[in-house]
């Protein structure tokens, strides 16, 4: 499988990237965080570290750590605006169960 990137999410990470004026893509990475276990970890990455894999859609980079890759993998990533706020949102096939608040997952 692979990780995928709707439209929206694409056009978004392009148009960070380029405010930023750097960027090879988006690290999308998972830590250990909230009531049931996991959270997603989004950051600017600017160089290749061991063990990343770089996934491209629509002319734009994921990059993903080989050791996340277990909790990511089959994962779309989308951009939407609700209202006045907007957020980048994760359809993550391996997820069974997420706290009340939204903010994190388990496996």
């Amino acid at each position: 499988m692979a990780i995928s990137l709707t439209k929206n999410a694409a056009k978004q990470i392009k148009k960070q990237i380029s405010s930023r004026g750097k960027g090879l893509g988006l690290k999308l990475g998972v830590k250990e965080a909230g009531c049931t276990g996991f959270a997603y970890v989004l950051d600017y990455a600017d160089k290749l570290e061991e063990g990343d894999i770089v996934y491209e859609q629509n002319n734009v980079k994921v990059i993903i750590n080989e050791k996340d890759l277990k909790f990511l993998d089959g994962t779309e990533i989308d951009f939407r605006r609700e209202g006045i706020n907007e957020a980048f949102k994760f359809n993550n096939p391996n997820v069974k169960d997420t706290c009340g608040c939204g903010e994190s997952f388990a496996i």
